[in-house]
């Protein structure tokens, strides 16, 4: 991967739906369902527009569900192994296929999403979906395999609890249960297979990730977790392939679902044998454990998730817990692989930012964004509506009301459905825009050096350091000065700038140099003196960027 990009996360299950008065736990017949169609050759220019080189579409290949889709030939699953009417789309079905309910015409769904991979090349935008390595359905059988390798689960003995020739783990004379006690049983499973959580029991729980099953990479997690790579075992040509079915229908890139719960061995393997035909693919680990993550950057990943570290940061920010000097710790805790990391602020697993458990207010998403984009090289991930200020507080039914957007049913998104009538927050959308542009298109923002500014205003009286967060970058003759406003209130405030950033840069023509606000456009000239305080003003939850062409 060549450098930051910016993606678009969507759920197009949600993200087309305009349904105005969905019913909570219903079908999509009732409730109404996004398709491929949806994404239209303008509404992909508007996403270029916001400032976005990729887009995630999340939910597309086929998962377990109680809908009855398109066709008398799609029978629903049975309901107490699946989470939701839609189903969960982490819950694959075949990974050859896409959900029936997106496409227009069943018989082409495949082509449909084809058609909306063209349409996004077209417009200048890369795609990215999910691969998930970790687990299937329970109910997972693929009728889309061109058969180049036998499916998963095929020619198993399950008199086994672990062999490296099985794709699955097996529990000898149980049979699987269910504990949605809620719904008659239908469901047989025998012997029963581990649940995808590393669950190793029969009766998994309503928090264990019960409508799916572990798949098997050759660890022995019942004998100390021993590993039996050689011979290779079957399940990782089989993952080889499905990457290579993907990518050669012009996917850009992968975002690996609990990658860490996959042996780095597999992950150099399937990556390194999938570059040499597809050089360019971009794969971004879903990871949370620090110390993994340079193990998962030398098995071949792009980009790994910041979450444990900036995102949990941020939060604590945005609700009044904590103070904006712990982004210095982050940012040093993460030393020279911070251009490896995808930063945000939402996604599908994470509560929404203006929902009442996090901000209750949209603008305060603002500040934690302008340092998740500006703040170093590496890139970011926007997820759809939060541009527009979603707030999540629905109640859509396998879904409780929890500041997050369902990715269990079937809901539309007033956000979304807002802004397509031209009703919506256009301010909180046009500086979204603005901070994911220049993130992109100044070059400072995506080749410059970063050197932070909040350690030499601890100390300054007429700085906010408990609500204000500064630093600057650097690239060739641009120096630019950006100070972040987590409060409600706009600050004065003057910044001290130390004359060790010069001597760390080389600036030695410090004459007449002229600023200018890259938001407002506004210019002024000022010396660059030894250990300057520059006076200035930010708005409410937003940030003052102000850039140098030195001379």
């Amino acid at each position: 991967m060549s450098g930051k990009i910016i993606i678009y996360q969507t759920l197009p299950r949600i993200s087309g739906n305009r349904v105005t008065k969905p019913v909570p736990g219903n079908s999509y017949d009732i409730n109404g369902t996004g398709k491929f169609s949806d994404f239209t050759d303008s509404n992909l220019l508007e996403i270029k527009s916001l400032g976005c080189t990729h887009v995630w579409f999340t939910g597309i290949l086929e998962h377990a569900t109680q809908s009855q889709c398109l066709s008398s030939n799609c029978v629903p699953d049975p309901p107490e192994i699946v989470k939701g009417i839609a189903g969960s789309p982490y819950a694959v079905k075949d990974y050859y296929d896409v959900a029936h309910y997106l496409a227009d015409n069943h018989e082409r769904r495949v082509e449909e999403f084809e058609e909306l991979i063209l349409r996004c090349h077209d417009t200048g935008l890369k795609v990215i979906i999910d691969f998930v390595p970790n687990h299937v359905s329970r109910v997972y059988k693929s009728d889309k395999n061109p058969g180049l390798v036998p499916d998963i689960g095929e020619n198993e003995n399950s008199t086994l609890p672990f062999s490296p020739k099985n794709d699955f783990y097996y529990i000898p004379g149980k049979h699987f249960k269910s504990p949605d006690e809620t719904i008659n049983h239908i469901y047989e499973e025998y012997p029963a297979r581990a649940t995808g959580n590393n669950c190793f029991t029969e009766n998994p729980s309503l928090l264990d990730w019960y409508e799916t099953v572990k798949l098997n990479y050759g660890v022995d997690f019942l004998n100390s977790g021993s590993k039996h790579f050689d011979p290779v075992p079957p399940l990782w040509d089989k993952m080889v392939d499905i990457i290579s079915y993907w990518s050669g229908k012009g996917i850009d890139g992968f975002r690996c679902d609990m990658a860490e719960m996959v042996p780095p061995e597999f992950w150099k393997y399937l990556i390194d044998i999938i570059r040499i035909k597809f050089p360019e693919l971009v794969f971004i680990a879903e990871i949370y454990n620090p110390d993994l993550y340079k193990t998962y950057l030398n098995s071949g990943f792009d980009l790994l998730y910041d979450k444990v570290g900036l995102y949990d940061t941020l939060m604590g920010i945005v609700k009044g817990e904590s103070s904006p000097d712990g982004i210095t710790k982050c940012w040093q805790s993460i030393g020279d692989i911070q251009d490896y990391m995808l930063n945000f602020i939402e996604n599908h697993d994470e509560q929404r930012v203006a929902s009442a458990f996090i901000a209750k207010s949209p603008e305060k998403g603002l500040p934690a964004t302008a340092v998740s984009t500006l703040f170093n090289k590496s890139s970011f991930l926007l997820y759809f509506g939060q541009e527009l200020g979603e707030r999540g507080m629905n109640s859509e039914g396998f879904s409780s009301l929890d500041g997050r957007t369902s990715i269990f049913d079937f809901w539309p998104l007033e956000s979304i459905n807002s802004y397509k009538k031209g009703v919506y927050n256009s301010e909180l959308y046009n500086k979204y825009k603005f901070l994911l542009n220049i993130s992109l298109k100044e070059p400072v923002f995506k080749f410059g050096e970063t050197y932070d500014l909040q350690f030499a205003n601890i100390s300054n009286s007429d700085y906010n350091s408990g609500k204000l967060f500064s630093f600057a970058r650097f690239y060739k003759n641009q120096l630019v000065f950006i100070i972040v406003n987590f409060s409600d209130q706009a600050l004065n405030f003057a910044l001290h700038i130390p004359e060790h950033l010069f001597i760390h840069w080389g600036i030695t023509n410090r004459s007449n140099q002229k600023y200018i606000d890259l938001w407002s456009g506004d210019e002024f000239v000022a010396d660059l003196n030894p250990n300057i305080n520059l006076t200035l003003n930010v708005q409410p939850n937003f940030v003052k960027i102000f850039k140098l062409l030195l001379q």
